[in-house]
């Protein structure tokens, strides 16, 4: 492409570039957007060089080549007085391509970053949710986003273990006929449970939504069935592999000879 539209030119020539970078708003523009800026060049200017330029292999053919390309820089220039910020704007990024769509590879990349989760949209769901989300919220609403993950993944570990109950509900409002021998303590404390911070519980909502996904991945706590924070010490403690420690909890996975008495 160098060699039709003088492209190669256009991006070496002192006059060029400080003309670009005037219409860039005084910001030199990088090498896609010159190359952009070259092809609208082209695009305006190729017609009238093709018509008014002649290659002759006759006579001295240097005198004849150079003439010709002082036309064919004398038209791409006369293109480029035309070229506003925008229209390089837009070329440059059709060059580059179009924006890759999201993935879900990309989600698990993103997922512990604020504006991941800012992005999305205001979380609502059934009654699966609803229990994930209030135990987030209640658990570890003041946890890292990290945090708030891990404690999401404890309960649908156990969710997914023969000793415990099989569903979201049930693991979490295990025991509740006693007070505080429950398996969540907010769910058995004796206190009415208020959600008087929406924002924070908005966003737990949000990671209660992508915890219960089909394809959510649980990478943080290596299978942990159980935490506590770090200013309590429960029996359990000393007898569960400690597995991770993230945020102001710590985790542990019950070993499979234990969970099988």
């Amino acid at each position: 492409m160098d060699g039709a539209c003088g492209t190669g030119y256009a991006t070496s020539d002192p006059a060029l570039l400080l003309r670009l970078r005037d219409a860039n708003g005084g910001k030199m523009l990088k090498r896609p957007a010159l190359w952009a800026a070259a092809v609208m060049a082209c695009a305006i200017g190729a017609g009238a060089a093709a018509a008014d330029v002649v290659l002759s292999t006759s006579g001295n053919p240097t005198i004849t080549l150079n003439q010709t390309f002082r036309d064919v820089m004398k038209t791409e220039r006369q293109g480029f007085s035309t070229v506003t910020p925008g229209k390089v704007r837009k070329l440059s990024h059709q060059m580059r391509g179009p924006l890759r769509e999201r993935s879900a590879d990309d989600a698990v990349v993103d997922r512990f970053h604020p504006d991941y989760l800012s992005a999305l949209p205001t979380p609502a769901g059934g009654e699966t949710w609803r229990c994930m989300a209030e135990a987030l919220y209640f658990e570890a609403r003041g946890e890292t986003i990290p945090g708030i993950y891990a404690v999401a993944e404890v309960i649908l570990n156990r969710v997914d273990s023969a000793n415990y109950p099989d569903t979201v509900c049930d693991v979490i409002y295990q025991g509740t006929g006693e007070r505080y021998r429950c398996q969540f303590t907010y769910a058995c404390d004796g206190r009415k449970e208020v959600i008087d911070e929406p924002r924070a519980y908005e966003k737990v909502g949000k990671i209660a939504k992508l915890m219960l996904r089909e394809d959510a991945q649980r990478t943080l706590t290596q299978g942990a069935t159980h935490y506590h924070t770090k200013s309590v010490n429960p029996r359990w403690a000393s007898v569960y592999p400690r597995v991770a420690t993230i945020g102001y909890h710590h985790f542990y996975r019950q070993p499979q000879r234990v969970a099988q008495r």
